[in-house]
């Protein structure tokens, strides 16, 4: 039975990008297609370990050979992209906290999404014993000081932690880092994982 388990968000508890709100985002930058998301997401590390906002879009915009218009109007979109979550994965955490299991948060997330998760979803965020986030400690997965820094705020050692993450590099990371890891599936994977009883 696991008992200290650190979740990731994205992928997991939270759902990542729909198509609709992907093709927003590309109306408001003018520019779509593969080359747009290359840009987006090798500009996206330094955004998850602290970058504000605007000096993200800016990178986004250079690497492409562009500028962006409205940058607050893609910062808001790209926020609102990002803030919903699998109702499933939500009533797991509840019922893993009322079992006594210790919950943590690791999550590679940007600054200006703290706190609308933290206004709109602190019924159930307030059921983790340690939120680590990469904007707030500036390291961010697959970087082993991310698990290193995850696992002290737990009190715990990596050891003891069982760790969920949808992103295959993450979880062979956290395995590097001590942890036990998984490649999520579905809620009920994460039960039986953690020697709960099966619905």
């Amino acid at each position: 039975m696991a008992n200290v388990i650190v979740f990731d968000l994205y992928g997991v508890i939270a759902r990542t990008q729909g198509d609709a709100a992907r093709r927003r985002i590309e109306e408001l930058a003018g520019v779509a297609g593969e080359s747009f998301w290359e840009a987006y997401w090798a500009c996206r590390p330094p955004y998850d370990a602290g970058q504000d906002g605007t000096a993200y879009w800016t990178a986004v915009a250079d690497r492409l050979g562009v500028r962006f218009a409205d940058i607050p109007a893609l910062i808001a979109a790209d926020l609102d992209s990002w803030c919903h979550v699998d109702p499933a994965m939500v009533e797991l955490i509840h019922e893993l906290a009322d079992r006594g299991h210790r919950l943590g948060l690791l999550s590679n997330i940007i600054a200006e999404l703290v706190p609308v998760w933290e206004s709109r979803h602190s019924g159930w965020l307030d059921r983790f014993e340690s939120l680590t986030f990469s904007c707030r400690v500036g390291v961010a997965k697959p970087d082993p000081r991310a698990y290193e820094i995850c696992a002290e705020r737990m009190g715990v050692a990596p050891g003891e932690v069982l760790f969920i993450d949808d992103r295959e590099e993450n979880v062979v990371a956290a395995r590097a880092a001590g942890m036990k890891a998984e490649v999520f599936v579905s809620a009920e994977q994460v039960r039986k994982l953690a020697g709960a009883p099966a619905r």
